[in-house]
């Protein structure tokens, strides 16, 4: 009875038990087996087996071969010489930089001197903005290129050798650059967004010869060579390859056209012949008849085509590029639709149900504040003004890239009404009674209006009435934007000018500066502009009022004896920045890096490298946004101070209003300031209503980068407007004041607390 019932109790768990017992007498058996295995190869007499014939050593003793070494660890033991000084290592800011990334293609265009003012224009104006590099190639180069190409000459108008040198000159300059060379004719269309989908499927490590495949008069029926008409794209692995060939192929290839001598080449000395699709990826081309109309074609093998051949004038470039463009809008809305369609069925699916699809359906819900500071305001405009206006005033007109914004707003809100009513209804406008919009950072620019139509029907009767409409403008394609090369072991040149009203902060600035610029080595230099007042001028020989400064400045050059810092005194009632600037340009060398600080700015070696980083010769100015800290009078009331680590949100906030500081090169200041000399003619009076800022936007024609800095942190300091400056500066910093003496919350709870004085 216990047997039967100890059994009883057991038998759910039978099965389990048996299953853990066979499978550990099964691992078991193996392990015993490949042990076993394993003595027996190491203990058997005689030499080693040899690795299979064509097979590396490494692969024989189960280790991968010389073609795997990204996959084989290896240790790089540091060293450095004990009698050589120690040498700060400076490392660039971007990953792709230092890793050896590549840019993904680039595209070489054949042309010669007379298509080059012709076709070769159609080719630049059409496809040239899509590529993120483009040359032109050319035998002899005619008298005048035109603007915004990039032409290399080589001096020979014969076709193979014009293949040979642009060959050559691909990969002496681009071919540790580009993972990808497309080479075309001018006389070839091809639809540039295609070619950049196509490269990002194919894979970068193999040799890759892909266009469209041609067959060799009298040859090898199973070589293929790509015909130059319709455009090939070659790898960086085949031309690094086929670079030490070139000259052979030179002397001992004979041939007429110079996409069959390439191809000759590559198969000759690489065995790669010509393919029309790898790696599930086809080269599509289609072939232009004589007198084709290109709005009238509709086969499909047209509309997938990569490029297009021949192309005979520009026109005809002009009315591919038109239809192409046609062509691949539909494709967008198209898809734009069925992306739609799904996100609507599978949004029934979901717990919110139908009443969680956004509208527009595929674009970001709209902002949720979480407070009543962060709701965001509706600007209202009609079709003649703006009611809120970027200098404050309550009404201003509208114009610009306003005015066409709004014209285009309009028009399409009528065209999308079209749309949807027609042919019942046909609506026109009238009159614009009312509009509203705002810019919401999570999806775009959102518009209401409420609009005056006209409504025709089919059978002519009409009507008017009033419809409001709700548009969104959503934000397009981030793209990354190409930039020059920059480096942090620029010099940046410090230029920090004085008045009498700042002699209270120069002890800060100079600690500051002496903590974080000297003490580190960072390479960075100090001048001071002392800017005295004429009548401070007459008696700086019995007292001079930057007399405490200058000790300061004397104090720090006996402390760190390779520092010098120089200063150089100016006399003027109104101090100009520009003016100011002007004499600093002539002292220092084109090449000098600026930064334009204020007294009142906390020097950092982090913001120093993003001013070194963010302004770029020829390029690019840099206006960073300073973080000015609230009065803490106001803030905290006695009750705190402020903290070491500045919480952003309660402590300060980013003044918008200031231009004071600037980075930028000395050689973009002097040349936008000779446009500015010969605008003017000698008025100096113009120079008063300007600042550094002023003159690189209205005559440079650099980007100009403005961007909250928050490694740039200035103390609270009531600062002193000059009225002799213009209205628009001086106006610039009162709001500047103003703004930085609170936040709304702790204005309101000053007011409060007021209130609540006066009452008791």
């Amino acid at each position: 009875m216990r047997l039967g019932a100890v059994l009883g109790a057991l038998r759910p768990a039978l099965p389990l038990l048996l299953g853990l017992s066979l499978g550990c007498s099964l691992s078991l058996l193996r392990a015993s087996w490949s042990h076993g295995a394993a003595e027996e190869r190491c203990l058997a007499p005689g030499p080693p087996a040899l690795p299979a014939r064509g097979a590396p050593p490494e692969a024989a003793e189960g280790r991968p071969g010389p073609g795997h070494e990204d996959f084989r660890p290896r240790i790089v033991p540091y060293y450095r010489d004990p009698n050589k000084p120690y040498k700060k290592v400076l490392r660039t800011r971007y990953i792709q930089t230092e890793l050896g990334f590549h840019e993904r293609l680039f595209v070489a265009v054949l042309t010669s001197k007379a298509t080059l003012n012709t076709l070769a224009v159609a080719v630049n104006k059409t496809v040239a903005h899509h590529f993120p590099r483009l040359l032109y190639f050319t035998g002899l180069r005619s008298a005048k290129v035109p603007h915004g190409m990039v032409l290399v000459a080589h001096g020979d108008e014969r076709p193979i050798w014009l293949m040979y040198e642009t060959m050559n000159y691909i990969h002496q300059h681009f071919g540790s650059d580009y993972d990808w060379f497309y080479i075309m004719q001018d006389d070839t269309y091809a639809q540039a967004e295609q070619v950049k989908a196509l490269v990002t499927h194919l894979s970068i490590n193999q040799d890759v010869y892909l266009g469209r495949a041609e067959e060799f008069i009298g040859g090898d029926e199973q070589a293929r060579y790509c015909h130059g008409g319709f455009g090939y794209l070659l790898s960086r692995s085949l031309l690094l390859k086929l670079h030490p060939h070139l000259d052979s192929c030179r002397n001992e290839i004979l041939s007429v056209r110079p996409d069959e001598w390439l191809g000759r080449c590559i198969i000759d000395f690489l065995g790669i012949s010509c393919v029309s699709q790898l790696q599930g990826q086809h080269y599509h081309t289609y072939e232009l008849a004589k007198n084709t109309e290109p709005e009238k074609e509709e086969e499909e093998e047209f509309q997938a085509a990569l490029a297009v051949h021949p192309v005979s004038d520009m026109t005809l470039m002009y009315r591919l590029h038109k239809q192409f463009s046609r062509i691949q809008l539909d494709r967008v809305y198209q898809e734009i639709q069925d992306l739609q369609m799904q996100i609507r069925n599978l949004t029934a699916l979901t717990p919110a149900g139908e009443a969680g699809v956004t509208w527009p359906v595929g674009i970001n819900a709209p902002f949720l504040p979480k407070s009543r500071f962060e709701v965001i305001s509706w600007d209202y405009f009609t079709e003649q003004h703006l009611f809120s206006c970027p200098d404050g005033s309550p009404k201003c007109e509208l114009s610009g890239a306003s005015k066409a914004d709004v014209s285009e707003i309009i028009e399409s809100a009528v065209e999308q009404l079209n749309r949807l009513y027609q042919p019942l209804l046909r609506f026109s406008k009238r009159q614009l009674l009312n509009g509203y919009r705002r810019f919401d950072p999570t999806r775009g620019m959102e518009y209401t209006l409420d609009l005056l139509l006209e409504a025709a029907t089919q059978k002519g009767h009409s009507r008017v009435l009033a419809k409001r409409v709700s548009l969104v403008r959503p934000l397009s394609k981030v793209e990354i934007i190409p930039m020059p090369y920059v480096t942090e072991a620029t010099r940046v040149q410090l230029v920090l000018p004085l008045t009498v009203q700042d002699l209270d902060f120069v002890a800060n600035f100079l600690d500051m500066f002496a903590m974080n610029t000297l003490d580190t080595h960072d390479n960075a230099l100090l001048t001071l502009l002392f800017i005295y007042h004429p009548y401070d001028a007459q008696r700086v020989g019995q007292v001079d009022v930057f007399a405490g400064v200058k000790a300061m400045v004397g104090e720090l050059e006996k402390r760190y004896a390779e520092v010098k810092i120089p200063w150089i005194s100016v006399k003027t009632e109104v101090p100009s920045q520009v003016k100011l600037m002007d004499i600093v340009s002539k002292k220092h060398p084109v090449d000098t890096l600026f930064f334009l600080a204020s007294v009142w700015t906390e020097i950092n070696m982090e913001f120093l490298n993003r001013c070194r980083m963010n302004t770029i010769s020829n390029w690019q100015v840099f206006f960073p946004v300073h973080f000015q800290e609230f009065n803490p009078a106001l803030v905290y009331r006695g009750e705190q101070t402020a903290s070491s680590n500045t919480d952003f949100l309660r402590d300060g906030h980013f003044d918008r209003h200031s231009f004071a500081e600037a980075c930028f090169y000395n050689s973009d200041y002097m040349t936008a300031r000779t446009k500015l000399a010969a605008d003017i003619l000698d008025r100096d009076e113009v120079l008063e209503s300007m600042e550094v800022f002023d003159v690189f936007l209205h005559y440079s024609g650099l980007h100009l980068f403005r961007a909250v800095e928050p490694g740039l942190v200035q103390k609270y300091t009531l600062r002193s407007c000059n009225p002799r400056l213009s209205e628009e500066l001086y106006h610039r910093c009162v709001l500047s004041n103003l703004e930085g003496l609170a936040s709304r919350s702790h204005l309101a709870m000053a007011l409060f607390e007021q209130e609540q004085a006066n009452s008791t």
